[in-house]
């Protein structure tokens, strides 16, 4: 497959929430992260908003979200980017797949799956199924499992899952992740990634696809997860709670700790945009702890 675009010489970082809820303290970490590495390499910090699984969102989380960042002092560059717009560029993508006998048609249901093992074996491949409800699997001759991550260091994935044909299109039509990350962060031209620990994983898959579609990967940089006493993480489908648009002061204090940034006690009682540029001025990757999950309190 021809190479769909160069990598540009400024860093290009972004950060791509989904609408299925106010952001949250985990939320806050990851933004805050990738925003701070932006700055600091004079890139440019986008926003996009990953829309494309209608089930999972709330009305008005999208505004919400921006509302958030903008309280937060969280200012992006160029236009905020919405993958529910970038349907034709998906379906062209999966044709051009197709036209280079990269992908094919699959029936497999999870339950199927986890009863062989947990691990796809590509049952489907060489079926020729149609496209009537089954949904649409790349074919991974690259298997990546092994990449060096800024913050984790070497990181290793599950062999057998990096090797897998994954899902790009799902049955019910909906685009998957995989398909729609790596086709928006080529065409953003987006050079690093700064995202939580839970998409450690996932980053292996995108790697592959990466290097199935020819093109350049962005380097990837994972901060640990906030998660509860008892090891739950922060998160939207948890419940965690919104982070306050009114005071962000502390959620932000809180956030530079957490990341190892140390910042000085009487910072707290600055504005909003003095925190952030004294964030900026010493933000240091280097600090954040090497680790995939911290438990806060």
């Amino acid at each position: 497959m021809t190479q769909i675009t160069e990598r540009p010489q400024q860093y290009r970082g972004r950060f791509a929430p989904s609408p299925s809820g106010n952001l949250h303290f985990g939320s806050l970490i990851s933004a805050l992260a990738s925003f701070l590495d932006a700055r600091k390499h004079n890139g440019s910090w986008l926003v996009r908003i990953e829309d494309i699984d209608p089930p999972r969102e709330q009305v008005g989380a999208s505004d919400a979200i921006l509302h958030t960042l903008d309280a937060y002092g969280l200012h992006w560059d160029e236009q905020v980017f919405y993958q529910s717009q970038q349907t034709q560029r998906y379906q062209a993508l999966i044709q051009q797949l197709f036209a280079q006998q990269q992908c094919y048609y699959c029936q497999c249901t999870r339950a199927q799956i986890k009863a062989s093992g947990g691990i796809y074996q590509g049952h489907c491949r060489d079926l020729a199924l149609p496209a009537d409800n089954n949904a649409i699997r790349v074919i991974n001759p690259h298997g990546i499992a092994t990449f060096n991550d800024l913050i984790q260091g070497e990181v290793h994935c599950d062999a057998l899952l990096a090797q897998e044909d994954f899902i790009i299109l799902r049955k019910d039509g909906l685009f998957a992740y995989q398909l729609a990350v790596v086709a928006d962060d080529i065409f953003q031209q987006i050079t690093h990634v700064v995202r939580g620990c839970d998409l450690l994983e996932p980053s292996c898959r995108q790697l592959s696809f990466y290097r199935i579609l020819n093109a350049n990967a962005p380097q990837f940089a994972h901060v640990p997860l906030a998660v509860t006493s008892e090891g739950y993480k922060l998160s939207k489908q948890n419940k965690a709670p919104a982070i306050d648009n009114h005071k962000p002061q502390p959620s932000l204090i809180a956030a530079l700790n957490f990341l190892g940034q140390q910042p000085p006690t009487e910072l707290i009682s600055y504005p909003v945009a003095d925190i952030i540029n004294w964030a900026i001025k010493h933000w240091q990757i280097v600090r954040v702890p090497k680790k995939q999950q911290i438990a806060i309190s």
